[in-house]
């Protein structure tokens, strides 16, 4: 589903697709729909390869994390978190920094690892 500022929806992509099968010029169709011409280019590049598929929205999230804290470390944090019985409400800086220290990781990564694990 697209966001509610978005410029094109679904539907929207599929008249970029419709009007160049039609013989529109993609400055033109970028014009008459208020977008770039990268954005016709691109909507336009993608249904050729791979159909009204290529049309539908997209994520954006990230494929890696390169800084995500790995898993060992996270389970490390949340046994050290039982054993200390230490609740939500508890996440204050001297409560993270002390696990932290003990694992060696940043105490911005045991709040992030707290803060998943209990929603």
């Amino acid at each position: 589903m697209s966001h509610r500022n978005a410029r094109t929806t679904f539907h929207g992509r599929m008249l970029i697709v419709e009007r160049f099968s039609e013989g529109w010029a993609k400055a033109h169709i970028a014009v008459a729909m208020g977008i770039s011409r990268k954005c016709v280019r691109t909507r336009i590049a993608r249904y050729e390869a791979e159909g009204k598929v290529g049309l539908h929205d997209r994520s954006s999230r990230p494929h890696t994390m390169p800084t995500r804290t790995p898993a060992v470390v996270e389970d490390q944090i949340m046994a050290l978190r039982r054993v200390q019985r230490c609740g939500p409400m508890r996440l204050t800086l001297s409560w993270a920094l002390r696990p932290a220290r003990c694992r060696g990781c940043c105490a911005a990564a045991v709040r992030r690892t707290c803060a998943t694990a209990t929603q």
